[in-house]
C-alpha cells in the first residue's frame, strides 16, 4: 500500500516563514580564539556570548543554521518545565532545585535582554506558563510540583482554571514566561556576531576532533580549524569519546498547526503529561488568526508508527480545539533525556582542559541553550562562573550513582536492538514487495538493506546499519526518513545523515532489476 496522505504541509512553520541567507562552508585552514560546533540555539548562543568577552569565534554548522533541532522547537521559553521540580527535590535535594529554578529563570531574562538589546524583530511575547493535569489521577502530583516549584524560588500559583477551551484538573502557573519564533530571533543573532567579527560556515561537517593546546577541529572534506577551545553543541555529541550516547535517550514528538480566530486562541503556553503528553501554544499569523501550535505523541526514533500517531494528534487537536481550522503545517522535534533529568554543559570529559559540550536539553532547548552560552563562556573565559555550574557539570559524580538504574535500562533496549534486530525477519520478502511511498528492511543478495520505493517506482537502496554503533536502522514513513532506535541517528533515503551522532552517511548500492532514483538530494 502507498503512503498515506497526511493533513496539512510537512514542513516547519518556523524554517518555512524564515529561510535565511545561505553561509558559505569552511573552504581554508583558520586559526580562533574559540572553535564552536553546532549552529542551533545552544551553540550560536555560546558563539554570541564569547564574541562579546572580545574572543575570536568560528561556528560549524553541518547542514545549515538553525535548521536542525532548533528549527523543530515548540519555542517556549520557561523555568517551568512540565514536572521536574519535585523530581528533582526528591532525587537530588531542595538546593539543587533552586539551582535549577534560578538558572533557568536567568535564562528566560537574559534571552529577553539579548530581544530587546539586539531589537529582534521575532515575535517576542511574554506569557505565562502552565503545567496540568488532564485528570484527577495526576492531579497530585500537579501539586506537589507547585510546592516543589514554590520552594525552588520560583512564584508560582497552583490553579484550577486556565485559558484552555476545555477543563484541567489542576495546574502551575508560573507568571511571565515567554514564546518566540527561533529561527527570526537566531539568524538575527547570527548577523550580530557576523558583525562583531565571528565567523559562521555552513554545510561544514566536523567529523574530527584532536584535544590539546592548541585543539583542532577537522571538515569531512579536511580543512582545519585550531582554536584554544572547542565547544561541541550538536544535540547529540558527534564523538563518543565521553561515552555521552550512554546517558542519553532520544525521544521524538510530532507537532501540528492550525489556524485559529484570535479571539479564540488560549492565552499562555500549556503542556500535560497526561493523553500522550501535549504541549500547546500560539503564535501570531496575521490581524485577525494566530498559529495554534500542538506537539504531543512522544517515541524514540526508528520505532512505533509516525504516521497512525501523526492522526492521534490531528485529530487530539481538532477535538480539543474544535474552532481550529484544518491542519496548516506539520513536523517532529527530537530532544535528548539526560538519565537524571539534568542537562550537560561544561566541561567534555573528565580529562577536557580545552573542550566543552551542551546537550541533553530535555525538550527545553531554548532556556538550555541560552544557558549554554553563558555558562560555557564563564568557564572559558574563567569569570563570573555561576553558583549553580557544577548542577549541569556533565563530570557530576553523585548524578552519575543514580543515574545507574536509568542507564541501565537505556543500554538494556540499545543492546536489545543491537542483538534482537538482526535477528527478525523482516515485514516484507523482497524488494519487490516494497509499495511506492514506502520503505522497509530487507535481503539483497544476501545482505541486509535499507530500501525506499519513490511514488515514481524507483528505488534507493543503503546499508540497513547505523554508521555510528550498528544498529538496524527503520522507516520513517510520515518523514521519509532511515531511523537509528538506538541513538536516535536519522538519514534520508539517501543515506545522508540528517542527524547525530552519526557523522558518516549509509552507504548507498544498486538493486539488481530495480530501477535506480536519480543522484543528488535526498528526502527528509
Amino acid at each position: 500500500m502507498s503512503a498515506h496522505p497526511l493533513p496539512g504541509r510537512d514542513a516547519s512553520y518556523w524554517m518555512a516563514t524564515a529561510p535565511g541567507p545561505e553561509r558559505p562552508p569552511l573552504t581554508e585552514d583558520i586559526e580562533v580564539d574559540v572553535a564552536v560546533v553546532g549552529g542551533g540555539i545552544a551553540g550560536l548562543s555560546t558563539a554570541w556570548e564569547l564574541s562579546l568577552t572580545g574572543r575570536s569565534v568560528a561556528v560549524l554548522e553541518a547542514g545549515r543554521l538553525a535548521a536542525g533541532v532548533t528549527g523543530f522547537t515548540t519555542a517556549k521559553i520557561s523555568a517551568l518545565h512540565s514536572l521536574v521540580y519535585d523530581p528533582l527535590r526528591r532525587s537530588h535535594g531542595a538546593e539543587t532545585a533552586r539551582h535549577y529554578a534560578a538558572s533557568q529563570q536567568d535564562a528566560v531574562d537574559h534571552l529577553a535582554r539579548t530581544v530587546a538589546g539586539l531589537d529582534i524583530d521575532c515575535d517576542f511575547e511574554r506569557a505565562p506558563a502552565y503545567t496540568y493535569a488532564a485528570g484527577p489521577a495526576s492531579a497530585g502530583a500537579i501539586e506537589a510540583e507547585a510546592r516543589a516549584a514554590a520552594e525552588a524560588g520560583l512564584p508560582v500559583h497552583h490553579v484550577t482554571e486556565t485559558g484552555l477551551p476545555y477543563p484541567v484538573a489542576g495546574a502551575v502557573r508560573l507568571d511571565d514566561q515567554a514564546q518566540f519564533h527561533p529561527r527570526k530571533y537566531l539568524l538575527a543573532l547570527a548577523d550580530g556576531l557576523e558583525a562583531r567579527g565571528g565567523r559562521i560556515f555552513e554545510r561544514s561537517r566536523v567529523t574530527r576532533l584532536r584535544e590539546g593546546q592548541p585543539c583542532q577541529v577537522t571538515t569531512e572534506d579536511g580543512r582545519k580549524v585550531t582554536a584554544g577551545a572547542v565547544v561541541v553543541a550538536t544535540h547529540h555529541p558527534v564523538f563518543d569519546r565521553a561515552l555521552h550516547f550512554a546517558r542519553l535517550s532520544p525521544r521524538r514528538e510530532l507537532v501540528v498547526a492550525a489556524p485559529l480566530d484570535r479571539d479564540r486562541a488560549p492565552q499562555g503556553m500549556y503542556i500535560t503529561e497526561d493523553e500522550g503528553k501535549r504541549s500547546v501554544r500560539t503564535a501570531p499569523l496575521d490581524e485577525e488568526r494566530r498559529l495554534l501550535i500542538v506537539t504531543g505523541e512522544s517515541f524514540t526514533p526508528g520505532t512505533g508508527d509516525p504516521v497512525a500517531a501523526f492522526r492521534r494528534l490531528d485529530a487530539w487537536t481538532h477535538d480539543r480545539f474544535p474552532a481550529a481550522g484544518p491542519t496548516a503545517w506539520r513536523w517532529a522535534a527530537q530532544d535528548l533525556d539526560p538519565a537524571d533529568t539534568v542537562p550537560l554543559v561544561g566541561p567534555f570529559h573528565p580529562g577536557a582542559r580545552h573542550t566543552y559540550v551542551a546537550t541533553g536539553f530535555g525538550g527545553w532547548g531554548m532556556t538550555g541553550g541560552a544557558l549554554a552560552g553563558r555558562l560555557l563562556t564563564a568557564l572559558i573565559t574563567g569569570s563570573d562562573v555561576p553558583p549553580w555550574a557544577e548542577l549541569y557539570d556533565p563530570r557530576r559524580l553523585k548524578s552519575l550513582l543514580r543515574e545507574g538504574k536509568a542507564l541501565l535500562g537505556t543500554q538494556v533496549e540499545v543492546a536489545q536492538h543491537l542483538a534482537g534486530d538482526r535477528l527478525h525477519v523482516p515485514r516484507v520478502d523482497s524488494v519487490a514487495d516494497i509499495a511506492p511511498g514506502t520503505g522497509a528492511v530487507v535481503r539483497v543478495d544476501g545482505r541486509r538493506r535499507a530500501v525506499h520505493r519513490a511514488e515514481d517506482g524507483t528505488v534507493r537502496a543503503v546499508s540497513a546499519r547505523c554508521t555510528h554503533l550498528g544498529c538496524l536502522v527503520s522507516f520513517n514513513q510520515a518523514e521519509t526518513t532511515w531511523e537509528c532506535p538506538c541513538h536516535g541517528s536519522r538519514f534520508g533515503t539517501d543515506g545522508a545523515v540528517l542527524q547525530g551522532p552519526a557523522t558518516r552517511p549509509l552507504e548507498r548500492f544498486d538493486v539488481p532489476g530495480e530501477p535506480p532514483a536519480e543522484d543528488g538530494g535526498h528526502t527528509g
